[in-house]
């Protein structure tokens, strides 16, 4: 089951056991200049705000509550950035889950279609808890395109250069949960399971057709896809759960929520003049997948021409000098 808990969306598979789930927060960042650099990672800003879809009247796109999920609020151009956090149990390992993202119902890992399975070979998913976060499109091996909010119809979002339609947008997520049997030869029980109760309790589902806006690729930055480090047999392909992320702009936002969203972020330059940090995580116990071949394709916003004359991306100076701090993996505790 899904649900949505202090902006976040809580994916549970409780029939496996109390902690096989995730926590995913969609985070605003700096988006970061498209000069063809390639940039440490920005920090998280905070939590875009998330609303049941169901709850809320669309006006003319009521018919869009149909396929369920929620709904966020984003600026033309502004950049975010997905985390990812296990559902702790105490004395117990993170109960691994495999997850799909998508945009436009392009895959943002392979570069392929999305389809409602998992595919090893492209890899097509990301594994928590190795992968504790991802900021953009797997264009090469080591290197990502950061996730900018664009509108659909003017040639911007992935799904536009790589279909030629704009039907879709938003974000598709899918989860898939590690069989029970082969998450109990990694974990020993030390203390009886327990985990706090959920509040909020709305199942959510994938479908069709678009709200107004999706996402496309931006400036270049440092970021590793981590493979896949278990055998491709314990994913449960038949246990999924699976939830559509609408976006809207903020005009749209305050129509239909009557609230303010999240005033834009600050600039790169801004930030970086300020002295303030920018990251680069180190694990080197994973091994990074290729870049997706058909997303190194892709066209990041700058390079575009739109269909209508409101370019939507304003460049900014790239004299970033960086204070780089570093992100290391937490030690595990292993077993004694």
């Amino acid at each position: 089951m899904i649900y949505l808990e202090d902006d976040c969306l809580e994916i549970r598979f409780p029939e496996l056991r109390k902690n096989a789930g995730i926590r995913i927060s969609f985070q605003r960042t700096l988006r970061v200049p498209d000069d063809g650099e390639t940039h440490h990672l920005p920090p998280g800003l905070g939590r875009f705000p998330l609303r049941h879809i169901e709850d809320l009247d669309l006006k003319h796109h009521n018919h869009l509550k149909e396929r369920g999920g929620i709904i966020m609020p984003m600026f033309q151009a502004e950049a975010l950035w997905l985390d990812f956090d296990s559902i702790e149990l105490f004395g117990d390992v993170d109960y691994p889950i495999a997850v799909k993202i998508g945009t436009g119902k392009i895959c943002a890992i392979s570069g392929d279609n999305w389809t409602s399975t998992l595919n090893k070979n492209p890899q097509d998913y990301i594994v928590v808890p190795e992968q504790p976060w991802i900021d953009g499109y797997n264009v090469d091996k080591g290197k990502i395109k950061q996730f900018v909010a664009a509108p659909l119809g003017q040639g911007y979002t992935v799904e536009e250069q790589l279909t030629g339609e704009a039907t879709v947008g938003g974000l598709q997520i899918q989860a898939f949960p590690m069989k029970k049997e082969y998450y109990e030869k990694l974990n020993t029980p030390i203390v009886p399971e327990y985990v706090e109760a959920v509040e909020s309790q709305a199942c959510y589902s994938m479908a069709e057709p678009s709200f107004e806006m999706g996402l496309a690729p931006g400036g270049s930055m440092e970021q590793e896809i981590y493979e896949d480090p278990h055998d491709f047999e314990v994913w449960d392909l038949r246990n999924t759960q699976r939830c559509f992320v609408a976006i809207a702009n903020a005009n749209q936002w305050m129509n239909i929520t009557g609230e303010e969203p999240p005033s834009s972020p600050c600039s790169a330059l801004e930030y970086t003049d300020a002295g303030l940090p920018w990251f680069k995580y180190y694990d080197g116990d994973q091994m990074a997948i290729e870049g997706a071949k058909r997303l190194n394709k892709i066209k990041s916003v700058k390079s575009i021409i739109p269909t209508r004359p409101d370019n939507i991306w304003v460049d900014e100076p790239s004299r970033l000098k960086q204070n780089l701090a570093k992100l290391a993996k937490v030690v595990s505790i292993g077993k004694w």
